[in-house]
């Protein structure tokens, strides 16, 4: 499996320990132990550390509320996971009538994560659509061919990818994601700061990632002026802890707003 589809195991392998957790679990992925394998388990254990588990379920638990609200609340019925992984939210959240849900991701893995749903006997309250694609290369005429519709508002969710892109290929995405969102389109997204990638305190963690030829790349300082040059404008940005982001569940004390040069990540919301 291509090297990156293993971090996809990871992020299994820690929806996977959430969901075993008693009282204050954030979500429950039934599904989650079966996609973790084989190498999950063994991911979680060499990237621990740091807050990585809990950050992970939370922001699993922040995505789901806001994919959740923009489909009941918003009424949008078109949803994209950009680089799905593993992901398994078209089956364990409940969609309303006529939601199509496209998963982009490489063909071997999307093909072998549909076996293993199939054993489990998984299924989906939304239309499902599989998008073999690269983001690399063109994809945008594959997600087009399978019946992605531009005019219809999106939900987009670009969850725990940007971190290994370089600014010139987030910046490439996000506008192309932009081009093909129709006005009240909304974009679900995570990125670390710049600063959290130069601190020393990451460093074990972060030399792991890139001894395992999966580093981390990109950070913004300044999230919503980058997603403002790229077409999208910030509706809410969280950290980790803050309320409506597992605010009791972060180990750590938040960092205050407006303090320069403080590690941080960003659960970000925005809209056309």
């Amino acid at each position: 499996m291509h090297v990156v589809s293993l971090t996809a195991q990871w992020m299994a392998a820690a929806r996977a320990l959430e969901s075993r957790r008693g009282d204050g679990r954030l979500f429950v992925d039934r599904f989650a132990h079966d996609l973790a394998l084989p190498h999950g388990y063994e991911l979680l254990e060499r990237y621990k550390g740091g807050g990585v588990c809990d950050f992970i379920a939370i922001r699993t638990r922040y995505f789901d509320d806001a994919v959740t609200a923009a489909a009941e609340t918003e009424g949008i019925r078109q949803i994209v996971l950009v680089a799905a992984g593993m992901d398994t939210r078209a089956y364990r959240l409940r969609w309303p009538s006529g939601t199509s849900i496209f998963e982009i991701d490489h063909a071997e893995l999307l093909a072998e994560k549909a076996r293993r749903l199939a054993a489990l006997d998984a299924a989906s309250s939304a239309t499902r659509v599989d998008v073999p694609a690269d983001l690399s290369v063109a994809w945008r005429h594959r997600l087009l061919n399978a019946g992605f519709d531009p005019a219809k508002r999106t939900a987009w969710i670009v969850e725990g990818l940007v971190f290994y892109l370089s600014p010139d290929q987030v910046g490439t995405l996000l506008q192309e994601l932009r081009a093909l969102s129709a006005i009240g389109s909304w974009l679900l997204t995570d990125m670390p700061s710049r600063t959290l990638l130069e601190s020393p305190l990451g460093r074990p963690f972060l030399s792991a990632l890139a001894a395992d030829g999966v580093p981390w790349i990109f950070g913004s300082d300044e999230p919503m002026d980058f997603l403002k040059s790229t077409g999208w404008t910030s509706t809410e940005v969280r950290q980790p802890g803050e309320e409506g982001a597992g605010a009791g569940r972060w180990p750590y004390p938040v960092p205050p707003a407006g303090v320069k040069g403080i590690p941080r990540t960003w659960l970000l919301k925005a809209t056309t």
